[in-house]
């Protein structure tokens, strides 16, 4: 039978069963046992672990481990730069920027450039190289720590990088690289070659700094298969394994099923849209969960589980209570479509507002969080 969904770094189609995602990924569910371990660091769960956006784990146990034993570990996550940064991408940049804050951490972000140029046939590399450093201004805009956040570009940071490449790349096959991303013959050696460059970073302040320091991965779960392949070959390299903290998708404007795309303007909302833009996004293409009629959404309410509003409102509304007013009365029938889209678009509006200008003030200081060779 074909499969209901389908999930890779690529590509992901169709509404996608978490559950299943866990057992055919491999990683575990984030449990109530770890997330008092978290909370007993932190004070407080971020409310992307309260509501099990971030959901997923392989080896967090053990990140937490050695931080009780006083190795501190890194935090190491990424944006491949095919366009403007949507709303999507910010999802697991904001709970990392917790995490760093938490826990005192080093973020090494990358810029996937040369994965962008290598998949992508209507991409220049000097489009996507350009777009890198577009992208980092919004990792920058959100906070991240001057002196522990270092941003680079796979091209301009390339001769770092392909050292400790060609040192992952002679342990891995072809036919891993077929079994693990659905490549084929026809498929360029690029394609083959990059998770190689990916890998990277999961080890690459431990080869620094002549030591060996935890890492963790925060990331939506369709990356996660680049990191299965690299935590083999990285034990093999001497290094610890790279934990991973996986996120569920924002849903697309236009429905529940898959994930926001940068390339189709109509499902995303992006962090450069004027408010203009925003709202005429959402009231034209955000999918309804409500009746047909009033009559019937009063009298037989809505749906907040498909209603794309509501499931926004759940990775950017941080009060829970008001989250938990808003789907009560959105079911009851009390809240109306329309009066569910109108508090989504504020909400987006005042965020994108802040946001803009923190992106603004970026600028100035980019320089200071860029590494190259």
């Amino acid at each position: 039978m074909p499969k209901e969904f389908t999930v890779t770094p690529w590509k992901v189609e169709g509404e996608v069963d978490y559950t299943k995602l866990i057992k055919e990924f491999g990683v575990q569910e984030v449990n109530e046992k770890l997330l008092e371990r978290i909370k007993k660091h932190t004070g407080e769960l971020h409310y992307m672990l309260r509501r099990k956006i971030f959901f997923s784990h392989i080896d967090l146990g053990f990140i937490l481990d050695e931080y009780e034993k006083g190795n501190k570990f890194y935090l190491y996550t990424g944006r491949g730069p095919s366009g403007n940064t949507h709303l999507g991408h910010l999802v697991p940049w904001m709970f990392t920027k917790w995490l760093q804050d938490k826990f005192d951490a080093e973020l090494w972000f990358q810029m996937t450039d040369d994965e962008k140029f290598i998949f992508n046939p209507e991409l220049e590399l000097e489009e996507t190289n350009r777009l890198a450093y577009e992208n980092a201004l919004d990792v920058i805009a959100l906070g991240f720590k001057r002196g522990k956040t270092f941003i680079f570009s796979d091209v301009d940071y390339g001769k770092t990088l392909y050292k400790q490449a060609i040192r992952v790349a002679k342990r891995l096959t072809v036919s891993t690289t077929k079994a693990a991303f659905g490549l084929t013959d026809s498929d360029s050696v690029g394609k083959h070659f990059f998770t190689t460059v990916q890998s990277v970073p999961a080890f690459l302040p431990s080869v620094l700094k002549g030591k060996n320091i935890p890492c963790l991965i925060p990331c939506a779960i369709d990356q996660s298969v680049h990191f299965r392949l690299t935590r083999d070959i990285v034990h093999k390299l001497g290094y610890y394994k790279p934990a991973g903290l996986y996120n569920v998708f924002l849903p697309a404007l236009t429905g529940p099923k898959g994930k926001m795309s940068a390339s189709i303007a109509e499902t995303a909302v992006y962090t450069t849209d004027a408010p203009e833009v925003v709202e005429k996004k959402i009231r034209k293409y955000a999918f309804s969960g409500g009746r047909d009629t009033v009559e019937e959404h009063r009298k037989h309410g809505g749906n907040p589980d498909i209603d794309v509003s509501y499931q926004w409102l759940r990775f950017f509304e941080e009060d829970d209570k008001k989250l938990e007013r808003i789907h009560d009365e959105y079911k009851s029938g009390k809240l109306l479509s329309g009066e569910l889209k109108e508090i989504l678009i504020e909400k987006l509006t005042v965020f994108l507002k802040k946001h803009q200008e923190n992106r603004e003030r970026a600028r100035k200081v980019l320089d200071s969080y860029i590494l190259k060779d």
